[in-house]
């Protein structure tokens, strides 16, 4: 969960919490502050759509800016985030009124000022598009693991990712799946309630396509979505998952 979603206590206790308890710290899109550097938690550096913390003035991804703050050696992991339950392929919203000085230093963009994070990313428009993305930024990080994040839409696009992970060669260190029951207030309670595919469903389709391509073996599955208790863990591991995100917990 972002900073500017959170404040900058509760950044700061989930790093210092994070350190103390031995698991990553994951940023999702809202940049990279110092709050979540503050007590070298490891940290997992997530690019959104808008790739707040590493853009140009007119939006796109700036390459220059993500390696010097990629080298960090709080940064352990880069997940460029396609889509996730509570903003499913729509994007979000930063109002003007919480976009403050601080914020927009941050992100890059300027204060006080609406920013919205597009339905689509910029820096590619298609299957090998993303996978090219990939082995950039992995490379631009110093060969940080890299990879992606993502709700399931339609089965035939993540296939599609999977033909061309074979076809290239190049494949993500780990895939975030993502969910329904989104809690946001940045998308439409109708997106966020009614589109993408229940997490069950997601997780067994996703570890099932990837052991069909010879893919399960070097990939991680990390699986989010509304994991709160011992018994969601067991449940999402037992399902094909390697690692669990909890946010709302």
């Amino acid at each position: 969960m972002s900073y500017g979603s959170l404040s900058a206590a509760a950044v700061r206790a989930l790093n210092k919490g994070a350190k103390m308890g031995g698991f990553f710290h994951d940023t999702d899109e809202g940049g990279l502050p110092p709050y979540h550097l503050e007590y070298g938690a490891d940290v997992v550096w997530e690019i959104g759509s808008a790739y707040f913390g590493c853009r140009t003035q007119d939006g796109d991804f700036d390459p220059d800016e993500f390696k010097r703050k990629a080298h960090k050696p709080e940064v352990k992991m880069i997940e460029i985030k396609l889509s996730q339950g509570a903003k499913p392929g729509h994007g979000g919203v930063l109002p003007a009124i919480k976009n403050t000085e601080e914020i927009a230093k941050i992100r890059g963009v300027e204060p006080h000022t609406k920013v919205v994070s597009p339905a689509f990313h910029t820096a590619f428009s298609d299957a090998e598009g993303l996978l090219r993305f990939v082995q950039q930024l992995r490379e631009l990080s110093g060969d940080k693991p890299t990879g992606f994040k993502l709700c399931i839409g339609r089965k035939e696009e993540f296939v599609e990712i999977c033909q061309k992970m074979l076809e290239t060669g190049i494949k993500p260190d780990f895939i975030t799946i993502d969910g329904g029951k989104g809690g946001t207030g940045a998308a439409p309670i109708e997106f966020s309630d009614s589109i993408e595919m229940p997490l069950e469903e997601a997780w067994v389709f996703i570890t099932d396509t990837l052991r069909g391509y010879g893919l399960n073996e070097e990939i991680k599955i990390i699986a989010a979505g509304k994991l709160i208790t011992a018994f969601d863990i067991i449940k999402a591991i037992s399902l094909g998952a390697d690692i669990c995100n909890s946010a709302r917990a």
